[in-house]
């Protein structure tokens, strides 16, 4: 695998690699925010159905009024979405005001049938100032809106993956990182300042296919100017980014209690990120596959050149490139596409299992990131401890991934958050703490499960169609997160439903990852046919024979030297 070398040359962990991954993953941070925007955008705060509007020009207290309109629940709560019809004077009564409004009504002749919030409601606005839940009533017979609005985002994920994927495969990189950021940046201003839900979900599917965008492209230019010595460790980097960037959301969310502008904190960035994006080196290593060679020796001198190992790039010309990646440059030509990944048996292989890894994963994440008030913590600091439980999870993934490989950590990291969900299960629902203990050791190993396969992913898909393959994988991750919140509806009919399926999924995912070949220490494939190679055993055997002509060379040059 010719380019390696080619790396080597220019300088392969040099100050080029630094900055350029550096500047890579910043914007990784925002993504964070982006995708777990909702928490806060879309916060249900407390609310009960408005007072009727002749109590609320009285001179009665907001106590009394709240009593005699809404009666209570089985908790002694407020109802949130009912009413009486009238005013029930009779409970400020002391024989009465510990009545649910059913008893006395006969002594004072009134209503008390309830009915719909007519006049609005009173929201409790403790955590945020306003939320698009509060401003447009997305309460009571329109709760499921909430619900929809993250599914549309998750829809333009799934979109983006697709598209994105496809046509970064097919026009570079660079180009496609930056239409991402500048889609991200518009259509998030956008969001911000919208005047109705339709037109706030509108743009968040926007905002939706613009992370795919992003997060693919990033991953692919990281992957492809590093050598394969450091990739886990610039992998494990780039998902702390993530790490960092839930910690940053719930320090922004804390200060910013307006959804508006929160939303505008977390895209006007992208403005910047699409001017610095311009300065990125595309690809060299796609420019040949995509029979650019001129393009990709004018990059590999520039990185070179950044190296301080001008000299070195210059000796690369066309014939260096043709002889060190003859074999890849042959197998480039023609178009590709998605339909790739399935015709030749390991790559079919290959992408079923990591199909089952990816879908599996986003769909238990986002079952338990989503819905952060089900845990009855403060909002902010369960974000707090679900971003903070990624770091000691990502360190584990990281180590366990450089001695035990790829595979063993996929599968691990998968089983064990599945199994973490089920215990959940067993557990009583009062006992609180202890259910968001294991809840966030379950959010920690699949964190660290997103880590994997981001890096795993990558590598296993060459080259040629690597971006089809991870948009592809991206679009399964999408396809779960757009189901996840579907499933909550089945705890209506079976309440320990919901906890089994996103228990089950993972486990089930973590064994069907045996089936992948293991890439620890392996060069990064250019071609479909060094994945059959690999999956036949055939590359090994390859590389033994080179090692061995290798040695034959080097001992003829020693005899010549003598």
């Amino acid at each position: 695998m010719g380019f390696g070398e080619l790396l080597e040359q220019v300088g392969s962990t040099g100050r080029f690699q630094v900055l350029h991954t550096t500047l890579l993953c910043i914007p990784v941070m925002l993504i964070a925010s982006h995708n777990l925007l909702q928490n806060f955008v879309a916060l249900v705060p407390p609310h009960f159905c408005s007072t009727h509007t002749n109590l609320s020009q009285s001179q009665m207290s907001a106590e009394e009024a709240l009593l005699v309109t809404v009666p209570l629940d089985q908790t002694g709560k407020p109802e949130r979405c009912l009413r009486y019809a009238a005013p029930q004077w009779h409970l400020l009564t002391k024989n009465g005001s510990s009545s649910s409004g059913k008893e006395g009504d006969t002594n004072a002749g009134l209503d008390v049938d309830p009915q719909g919030c007519s006049d609005g409601w009173t929201y409790n606005m403790t955590h945020m100032k306003s939320t698009i839940i509060s401003d447009w009533n997305l309460v009571c017979d329109q709760r499921s809106l909430k619900q929809m609005g993250q599914t549309i985002y998750m829809g333009g994920v799934l979109l983006g993956s697709v598209v994105f994927g496809g046509l970064s495969d097919r026009y570079g990189r660079r180009i496609l990182l930056l239409i991402s950021h500048l889609l991200m940046a518009v259509s998030g201003t956008c969001a911000a300042f919208s005047t109705a839900f339709p037109l706030f979900c509108l743009f968040r599917f926007g905002c939706g296919m613009a992370l795919s965008g992003v997060v693919l492209n990033t991953f692919s230019l990281i992957v492809e100017w590093i050598p394969t010595s450091v990739r886990t460790m610039v992998g494990t980097m780039t998902g702390y980014c993530y790490t960092v960037g839930q910690l940053i959301l719930a320090l922004i969310a804390y200060f910013i209690r307006d959804w508006r502008w929160l939303t505008l904190a977390v895209s006007l960035p992208f403005f910047v990120f699409f001017l610095i994006a311009w300065w990125f080196h595309e690809s060299s290593r796609w420019l040949v596959m995509s029979n650019n060679p001129e393009q990709a020796i004018k990059n590999l001198k520039s990185v070179a050149k950044f190296n301080g190992r001008k000299e070195e790039g210059e000796k690369i010309d066309m014939k260096r490139l043709q002889e060190t990646m003859k074999k890849e440059m042959s197998c480039s030509q023609g178009t590709h596409s998605v339909l790739d990944l399935f015709r030749t048996p390991t790559m079919r292989r290959m992408t079923i299992c990591l199909s089952a890894v990816w879908l599996s994963t986003s769909f238990a994440y986002y079952g338990l990131a989503m819905d952060l008030q089900k845990f009855g913590v403060d909002i902010y600091l369960i974000q707090v401890i679900f971003g903070v439980v990624d770091i000691p999870a990502k360190v584990v993934i990281v180590v366990s991934m450089s001695y035990f490989g790829r595979r063993i950590s996929q599968c691990g990291a998968l089983i064990i958050a599945g199994t973490t969900v089920l215990i959940n299960l067993l557990i009583p629902y009062d006992k609180q703490t202890a259910r968001t203990c294991m809840a966030v050791l379950g959010k920690g190993c699949l964190a660290a499960s997103f880590n994997c396969c981001y890096l795993y992913s990558g590598e296993l898909f060459p080259t040629i169609i690597r971006q089809n393959g991870m948009g592809w994988v991206s679009m399964m991750a999408r396809v779960g997160a757009m189901v996840a919140p579907m499933v909550l509806l089945t705890a209506d009919y079976l309440p320990w439903l919901p906890g089994l399926i996103y228990g089950g999924a993972p486990i089930l995912s973590g064994i069907a990852a045996i089936f992948l070949p293991e890439t620890l220490g392996s060069p990064l494939p250019d071609t479909i046919q060094d994945v059959e190679d690999r999956g036949t055993g055939r590359s090994s055997k390859a590389s033994r024979k080179e090692a061995i002509i290798l040695q034959d060379i080097q001992a003829d040059l020693l005899k010549q030297t003598a």
